[in-house]
């Protein structure tokens, strides 16, 4: 199999470079560690490089419309390598490349954030809360048993739903413990997820236009996930996300 070429010692750009979706084509085929660690060099100029320059771009226009998400690239970042500790699945590497901006504070899990990841086939941008502790998922539901209707005007916005669609998540055959099962917003309530979920075009990744298309979904997720983050901003974190390594 043939090397991924050098990338030049160009500054890197706020969009990733056809050889940086080469790369990752080619690490799906042979995610090893033999095959990873030669190329690790090409990794850090061709994808981690510019994906950082990707998230500064996004980090300072979501300090208009989600200042609390508003973290350092670098912790932004998730890493390549898998945990793969408790997964049947021993391969090395994630096949893709992504970024969370969690609420400062709130825990990694503990509110809701929003999320992008760009693989060679894909490109994936989403919000909201996703598997959720008990805690907060009890606190989530009370506030949407008390607030429902706040929420579907949420979800009933023409821009949002073209954006980003419909709302997502796994959910409950019934009522959850506690909860009415004639409550009107059940179907909302019985969600164990609460998440917008979009796929763009794989060829925005090489483009320019990369960052405007992530961040008009964030926007349009901005209102759901300030609506779940609500019940959960006097709660105490057990940790806060900036002292973490992804």
């Amino acid at each position: 199999m043939p090397r991924t070429p050098k990338p030049s010692a160009a500054a890197p750009t706020p969009y990733l470079r056809p050889d940086a979706i080469t790369f990752l084509r080619n690490l799906a085929k042979h995610n090893d560690r033999d095959w990873f660690n030669p190329r690790k060099t090409d990794f850090e100029a061709l994808l981690k490089q510019p994906m950082l320059e990707i998230i500064r771009k996004v980090t300072d226009a979501m300090t208009d419309f989600a200042p609390d998400h508003v973290r350092p690239a670098e912790k932004s970042l998730f890493r390549i390598y898998r945990d793969t500790r408790f997964s049947a699945d021993k391969t090395p590497y994630k096949t893709h490349v992504a970024a969370v901006f969690s609420r400062r504070g709130s825990g990694l899990m503990g509110a809701g954030g929003y999320y992008f990841s760009v693989s060679h086939d894909t490109i994936e941008v989403a919000g909201g809360i996703y598997h959720p502790e008990p805690e907060t998922m009890l606190l989530v539901r009370t506030h949407i048993a008390e607030n429902y209707e706040d929420l579907r005007r949420v979800l009933a916005n023409k821009k949002t739903k073209k954006l980003v669609g419909e709302l997502q998540g796994d959910e409950l055959s019934r009522a959850p413990k506690g909860f009415d099962p004639g409550h009107p917003a059940l179907d909302l309530i019985k969600k164990k997820d609460w998440i917008f979920d979009v796929t763009l075009p794989p060829s925005l990744a090489t483009t320019p236009k990369l960052q405007g298309e992530i961040l008009d979904r964030f926007r349009a997720m901005s209102q759901l996930i300030e609506f779940l983050n609500r019940p959960l901003l006097a709660r105490k974190p057990a940790w806060d996300p900036l002292t973490v390594t992804f």
